[in-house]
């Protein structure tokens, strides 16, 4: 089961989170937003099919999230819980914790933004469009 959620890289990209990463619909990204990967999300996790978001909330799920970027592409693994909410209607976070909020996709995840491929990141600096494919199994 998939889901895909669309966004746009920005100049302020650093990418230098060591615990979450965040797509966010917002339109701005300030130099504070180190975790930020993409800006104006064309989908939040309150959009999430409901058939995914059960799926998610597995406690044994399995939640792959594919970054691919101009030709770049990362894979990041985290696992399922059954209080994800995916309520959240402004952006979605992975987390390397055990964390949960409304914003929350993916707990236990193997990558932060820190983690994530610098050239994918160079790219989404330079404004290139991201495309996140969110899979559970």
């Amino acid at each position: 089961m998939e889901q895909l959620v669309r966004a746009r890289g920005h100049e302020h990209v650093r990418a230098e989170h060591a615990s979450t990463w965040e797509l966010t619909s917002d339109d701005w990204l300030t130099p504070a937003g180190d975790c930020i990967l993409g800006v104006e999300t064309d989908t939040v996790p309150a959009d999430f099919d409901d058939a995914f978001v059960a799926a998610c909330q597995d406690s044994d799920a399995v939640i792959e999230a594919t970054l691919h970027v101009d030709g770049h592409e990362q894979v990041i693994e985290g696992s399922g819980h059954p209080d994800l909410t995916f309520a959240d209607d402004r952006s979605l976070v992975a987390r390397t914790s055990d964390y949960i909020d409304d914003r929350t996709v993916m707990l236990d995840a193997d990558a932060a933004a820190a983690d994530v491929d610098r050239a994918l990141i160079d790219a989404l600096a330079d404004g290139a469009d991201l495309e996140c494919v969110l899979r559970v199994a």
